[in-house]
């Protein structure tokens, strides 16, 4: 599957780091997990450190999909609004999502601390109404999150003005965010994992899985196979193709990330995070050396020669947005731009655990829409959990039975 066009940023700034091997002969494991990107990291780094014996398939280089085109903004805010998903599942189910995305950013921190150079930077979040008609639905939102204890603040025309030197008619400033180099977290991860025991391989596509009452086997396309007692299939938006049943649709999302700034011209861009309510919407960050990656204008396009093609013009369409809102930085100048497969679900959640489809033995992993990083955090517990035949009180929400 081609999942991304042009020059991400993270694999022309890290390039290939390090070639794993590529499984050559038959293995036994407890938990196969399939997929070598974020998702398939987190999970595989969370089941070793519990205790469970794991190996690691990636059918490419690992962290060569999707990953290298994430644009890697960690937020609690769900592409679907509080208000919104509380009137869907109700208030109680609406608070566990975002609360769990609030512990993913500081839990992510944590897992971060050791590791070497991964960039993980804390950050505020910036979310203003990009039309004037979207204030009163933005104003209920900064509501219902004070009111639940999430650490917001309101920014009227003239506080954004002086704070960000832009125009909007309010905002939500959160202080619980972050970014991180995705790329290389997971290789940080993995390469650890290695170190303590656990098999990774890339280069090795798996073809067929084999459930029975007490097993699975997964067939690979070079013959090998493991035997192994569960299953995590990570393999981001392939994983669609192992299930019948349509769960999300793939888009297109496009991106950009300037030269080195000077920090003054960055302001307070250098720890906030900025992103609007129009859908679909422009998002903002810094790296760690001071550029500004941009990204958003997403589409519906799922080919990719058509996606290759628009990368140059939806750069440049990016970085005259960007122009508008801050004229200071006028000219915008792409240094790199890319695009990449996302998937998108009705209600902005993802998917974690067993399908009917297959049975209980094979999880799905399926972090889907803006918070894939930080579902996948929480993801990790929730296949844990499963796997150790415990309740979690997201499994629900996050399962397949949502879809009726």
């Amino acid at each position: 599957m081609d999942l991304k066009s042009g020059y991400p940023f993270w694999a022309v700034r890290n390039g290939l780091m390090q070639a794993f091997p590529h499984l050559e002969r038959d293995l036994q494991c407890e938990v196969l997990v399939i997929g070598g990107g974020i998702t398939g990291a987190l999970i595989a780094d969370q089941l070793c450190r519990a205790g469970h014996d794991v190996a690691l398939l990636e059918q490419r280089d690992i962290g060569w999909g999707s990953t290298a085109a994430s644009t890697a903004l960690l937020q609690y805010e769900i592409d679907t609004p509080m208000v919104a998903l509380a009137r869907r599942y109700g208030l109680e189910q609406a608070l566990l999502a975002y609360r769990a995305c609030a512990d993913a950013i500081e839990a992510l921190g944590e897992l971060a601390k050791p590791l070497r150079e991964v960039d993980f930077q804390h950050a505020r979040s910036l979310y203003y109404a990009s039309r004037t008609r979207d204030l009163r639905e933005l104003i209920d939102e900064y509501e219902l999150r004070q009111q639940h204890g999430f650490a917001v603040h309101w920014l009227d025309a003239a506080g954004l003005q002086a704070q960000y030197g832009f125009s909007a008619s309010g905002a939500i400033l959160s202080e619980l965010a972050a970014s991180v180099d995705p790329y290389r977290l997971t290789y940080r991860l993995l390469e650890r994992l290695r170190g303590d025991g656990c098999q990774v391989y890339d280069r090795t596509r798996l073809t067929r899985l084999q459930p029975t009452e007490h097993h699975v086997v997964a067939h690979c396309e070079n013959g090998a196979s493991v035997r192994c007692n569960q299953v995590v299939m990570a393999a981001g938006y392939a994983n669609q193709g192992w299930i019948d049943q349509r769960v999300a649709r793939n888009r297109s999302s496009y991106a950009f990330v300037t030269d080195p700034l000077h920090p003054d011209e960055l302001g307070a861009l250098q720890e906030t995070l900025l992103w609007e309510t129009a859908r679909p919407y422009l998002y903002l960050r810094s790296t760690a050396d001071d550029r500004l990656l941009v990204g958003g204008d997403d589409d519906a396009v799922d080919l990719p020669a058509r996606r290759d093609a628009r990368v140059d013009g939806k750069a440049r369409k990016l970085a005259a947005k960007v122009g508008k809102l801050f004229p200071h930085l006028q000219p915008v100048m792409p240094a790199f731009a890319w695009a990449g497969t996302f998937a998108e679900t009705e209600d902005g959640l993802p998917f974690f655990g067993p399908h009917p489809q297959w049975g209980p033995r094979i999880h799905f992993a399926m972090a889907y829409g803006g918070n894939g990083i930080t579902y996948s955090m929480t993801g990790a517990g929730i296949v844990q959990a499963a796997i150790e035949k415990r309740r979690h009180p997201l499994a629900a929400l996050y399962g397949f039975a949502r879809l009726g």
